[in-house]
């Protein structure tokens, strides 16, 4: 500790008349010299007496105690206690041991008989007045309560509301690309010459007195610079020549069309009231007679190239290649992979001869769903497991959730199809009552060749009429008819009258069944001709089933073609409930229905249609008679 050198001796305590402190350094008098105060008046004259003595001034600094006899000798007086000055508490084990160490008649310093006081408690604020005071006593619970004063809470802020922020005024200028397609001044011109058109059909709505229509300037810029923006984006390679199509098309646009555009773009924009209802089944509506309908249809054809690596069989099996197919099947002596849970088992057509079983192996245990990967939930970070969409079993958790009497397969080599029947081309027909186009679907069931026809129906396009709807006898020994899709069920295929063609309403109401696929292949060409347009979903499955080489396809898969191309492919199921708002299939454990599936692959191919001849509008097509003109020859 520093000295004191008594600057502060003039000045008034500021806890006087109730400070403890011994070497306060402030003074204790109501006024400098008052005699009031008897404390004062002594350390004054005490104060005076050592400078006559000492011969120095106050302000010649601090000076030191003189050592007398070993000891220490204070020269100051003690000044009195004060009246309500705390007496320190001293314990009996303190006293008795100072006595210990002083002989009889030794003096002891006057330090030794100095009032002191306990050294000021430092206050923390967690700490609770019991736990004080089981540590420094009583006292030190009453100077604690004393000092702790209660901390206000800090005030609490309100968030001010953030006012919204105005929509931003955009020039007639194309937006920044970090890549563009084209330079900034072609971008520039192809964006004004849109932005002529449309206010060209945004004037037009306005004569007509169509207000909710109408676009204000600004939003006129916005949508020109939307498009130009989404195209620059999108398709970067083609930019010049699709916006210069589009250029043409408002040209040409009629303000019908546009006030359709205009209408299902404010429908979008409008937020809906709840929850979303689901919706109505849509009524088709493409603005074509059945006639001009089936003349277009050509123009959806699947181009044949390239569809042989997805499923399709494009061409026929040569003899060599069906015959190194059969040396393969002999040297394997009837080994095959199960369909269902890939277990190696032997087949035997024909029935083994020792006990007459068609398989080895046997039963099958499997899931007959595929397994599929659950949304992630909100604040999820971890993909989570796929699971069996039949059971909701995790991968791997389980064999299987189904059991079956015997392992199944399936073959897909066109050259190994061609060993139990062989593929034909669609005949050439001369008739003039045959249908423009017809829609086709297959049921399947499992047998010692492997997966067979059970099921052959066809309706006749775009009326939906049913044209052929037959069972299908197998060539093989029936394993499993798979009933919980093919919804072929064994007591009807064993009750099925033999085929016989029957015209008018004389038509039985059950279905019949033809004695082998090649019979009901030969019913489905009396319908058909190369030309004719045959229409389904998968149709790779349903024309290897049937072993039919057919060139004009409009397949569903490929009118509707997954983002990420095939072989990934959207299910029929969920193109009618997405595209038309129907639910089919729906039937459960009864399996599909191939009339259904037929008419509506029918159905999606009409929606289809609707879309194209509105574009074909929209780029100034014309109809007149039922024949076509395109923009060039009108």
């Amino acid at each position: 500790m520093f000295s004191s050198l008594g600057l502060f001796k003039q000045t008034p305590c500021p806890e006087h008349p109730h400070c403890i402190t011994s070497s306060c350094l402030f003074a204790h008098t109501d006024s400098p010299g008052s005699q009031s105060d008897p404390l004062a008046s002594k350390k004054i004259s005490d104060t005076h007496s050592l400078e006559i003595e000492d011969g120095v001034s106050e302000n010649d600094g601090p000076r030191k105690r003189r050592r007398v006899n070993g000891g220490l000798k204070n020269e100051f007086e003690l000044p009195a206690p004060l009246e309500n000055a705390q007496q320190p508490v001293v314990s009996p084990k303190v006293a008795k041991a100072s006595q210990k160490n002083h002989t009889v008649g030794e003096t002891l310093p006057q330090t030794a008989s100095r009032t002191i006081s306990p050294p000021p408690l430092r206050v923390v604020q967690d700490v609770s007045p019991k736990s004080t005071a089981s540590r420094f006593g009583e006292r030190a619970k009453e100077q604690l309560i004393q000092v702790k004063t209660p901390v206000p809470k800090p005030p609490i802020l309100k968030k001010a509301p953030v006012a919204k922020a105005e929509a931003v005024k955009e020039s007639l200028n194309p937006r920044l690309l970090p890549n563009p397609p084209v330079s900034h001044p072609i971008r520039m011109k192809l964006v004004t010459m849109m932005y002529e058109q449309m206010i060209r059909l945004n004037d037009e709505v306005k004569k007509s007195e169509d207000e909710a229509l109408v676009l204000s300037e600004q939003a006129l810029i916005t949508e020109a610079l939307d498009e130009e923006f989404q195209v620059a984006r999108k398709s970067p390679t083609v930019y010049q020549n699709v916006i210069k199509s589009r250029i043409m098309v408002l040209k040409r646009m009629k303000l019908e069309i546009w006030k359709e555009e205009r209408a299902k773009k404010v429908a979008q924009k409008i937020p809906s009231a709840g929850p979303k209802k689901p919706s109505a089944p849509k009524n088709i509506e493409t603005g074509l007679s059945p006639a001009e309908e089936i003349a277009l249809v050509p123009r959806l054809a699947a181009q044949q190239e390239g569809l042989s690596k997805h499923g399709y069989t494009t061409s026929m099996p040569t003899a060599t290649e069906v015959e190194a197919a059969q040396k393969g099947i002999d040297s394997s002596h009837g080994w095959e992979l199960c369909d269902r849970c890939k277990t190696r088992f032997q087949v035997f057509p024909g029935r083994r001869a020792e006990d007459g079983a068609l398989t080895s192996g046997g039963s099958c245990t499997y899931h007959w769903a595929k397994p599929r990967r659950p949304e992630m939930a909100k604040g999820e970070t971890k993909r989570p497991d796929l699971k069996y969409a039949c059971c909701n079993e995790t991968l791997g958790a389980s064999t299987g959730c189904t059991k079956a009497d015997s392992h199944v397969f399936k073959i897909s080599d066109p050259k190994r199809l061609a060993l139990v029947m062989p593929f034909e081309h669609t005949p050439v027909l001369d008739r003039p009552d045959l249908p423009g186009a017809v829609c086709f679907d297959c049921e399947m069931g499992y047998t010692t060749y492997g997966m067979e026809l059970i099921r052959l129906t066809a309706t006749a396009w775009p009326d939906g009429r049913e044209l052929l709807d037959v069972l299908v006898r197998p060539i093989g020994e029936i394993l499993d008819l798979n009933s919980r899709f093919s919804g072929v069920r064994p007591e009807e295929f064993a009750d099925a009258a033999p085929y016989e063609k029957h015209v008018g309403p004389g038509a039985p109401s059950t279905l019949q069944i033809a004695e082998s696929p090649t019979k009901a292949r030969d019913l489905l060409f009396e319908l058909l001709t190369p030309e004719t347009p045959l229409i389904g979903h998968a149709l790779e499955n349903d024309l290897n089933s049937a072993r039919i080489l057919h060139p004009t396809i409009v397949d569903t898969c490929l009118l509707y073609a997954h983002p990420r191309g095939l072989p990934l492919r959207f299910g029929l199921k969920v193109l009618m409930q997405k595209h038309l708002g129907r639910d089919i299939q729906i039937g459960g454990d009864q399996g599909h229905d191939s009339k259904e599936d037929a008419r509506a692959a029918g159905d999606l191919v009409r929606y289809r249609i609707g879309e194209m001849w509105q574009k074909m509008k929209a780029e100034g097509w014309s109809k007149r008679d039922g024949e076509f003109y395109p923009p060039a020859a009108r």
